[in-house]
């Protein structure tokens, strides 16, 4: 894998940052998502013949990284092309790629994720949300909640389980819910976290989809979910590093610049090491999320799948030991609007908690890659 980016990346980061920058921290989530999508930014991933960049997952977290960086990131980065687009790309139908590929590039449309359920938490073995056969048609009813951006999206990419006739058991599916289907309503969850990108409870009674409704192989479903999990994992990384340098930026101009006995209190080591630190942690982590997009772009599910999972884990420790030192470097003013970055003390629990808790992530890596029995 390489060590070092290539000048195509360098000066895709240098472009991102300097659209990030001149949007600001007090950004327009549509204005910058229209403006990100007209530069060929949102669809960079996507294949070149759908209306894409022709890229990977590794120039998509570049975008997002650089935009958090900047102080405006755009949580449905992770969602819409990153996962829906990457799924539909790689396993939909040729009418479904030609539906809705070009207008994810293009930012025209947007799609929402739909995964967690109340009862089942951490366990997707647990997703009871069924989709049966009345014939030739699907009906889907179960229930999702913590769905991103519903309200703005035009259609929700549902996971769902489905009987194999074979064996009886239920195996994962997925299916392209539109916004306005009868039967699919949902509730806002009132959230502490201050972000333009909503949470919502999901409830599907009966909701009836045409076949073709249904994205991939009936019976590939887990190969095809992970496939849009591990680029989650991967983007949730670069929302992280990205919300940790800018968190990070802010901290180091206030230490340069706020003096007390006629000294910069960046010059004290009590507050100069735990900066260095945070750095050191940030930079680390984006090498691991480097090589899981790496591995991702190559092809390598099984290596990504560990490396995103690692990535998504060493971003997310990273970023709120980041935030957490920026807020006490610039003591009380840490607090106050005027610094934008007390609101990232929660949004930097988000990179721990989802889409995935670290615990799980311990519990992946210390099964899959240490060979260690569970305890479960």
């Amino acid at each position: 894998m390489p060590t070092t980016e290539t000048n195509e990346h360098k000066s895709l980061r240098e472009a991102v940052s300097a659209l990030g920058k001149r949007h600001g921290r007090t950004y327009d989530r549509e204005a910058l998502w229209a403006e990100a999508a007209k530069l060929g930014y949102l669809g960079v991933n996507l294949p070149e013949e759908y209306g894409g960049g022709g890229g990977g997952i590794a120039e998509l977290s570049i975008v997002l990284e650089e935009l958090g960086a900047a102080g405006a990131p755009l949580l449905m980065m992770i969602v819409s092309p990153a996962i829906c687009g990457t799924v539909i790309a790689r396993f939909g139908t040729e009418s479904q790629k030609q539906d809705w590929l070009p207008a994810l590039a293009d930012g025209t449309r947007t799609m929402a994720f739909g995964i967690t359920e109340p009862d089942a938490g951490s366990n997707s073995h647990r997703i009871s949300t069924t989709a049966r056969r009345d014939g030739a048609d699907w009906l889907l009813t179960g229930r999702k909640v913590f769905v991103s951006g519903v309200d703005i999206a035009d259609a929700t990419l549902i996971v769902g389980r489905t009987e194999d006739s074979r064996t009886g058991r239920l195996k994962p599916c997925l299916f392209i819910v539109p916004r306005d289907a009868p039967g699919f309503d949902r509730r806002r969850i009132e959230m502490e976290l201050d972000a333009p990108e909503k949470q919502f409870e999901l409830t599907l009674d009966d909701v009836r989809l045409p076949a073709e409704a249904l994205v991939g192989d009936e019976d590939a479903g887990l190969l095809q979910l992970f496939a849009g999990l591990n680029p989650e994992r991967i983007m949730t990384a670069a929302f992280a590093i990205g919300m940790g340098r800018y968190a990070l930026s802010q901290a180091i101009t206030y230490a340069r610049e706020r003096t007390v006995w006629d000294t910069p209190i960046g010059a004290h080591q009590a507050i100069a090491h735990p900066l260095a630190q945070a750095h050191i942690d940030l930079e680390l982590a984006r090498l691991m999320m480097q090589k899981a997009a790496h591995l991702y772009d190559e092809g390598d599910d099984v290596g990504a799948g560990e490396a995103a999972n690692m990535a998504k884990y060493a971003a997310g420790e990273a970023c709120v030991k980041a935030v957490d030192q920026a807020v006490h470097t610039l003591g009380g003013n840490g607090l106050t609007r005027e610094f934008g970055i007390a609101s990232l003390i929660t949004a930097a629990r988000v990179a721990r908690i989802a889409p995935v808790s670290r615990e799980m992530i311990l519990n992946y890596v210390s099964h899959q890659t240490l060979g260690l029995p569970k305890s479960y």
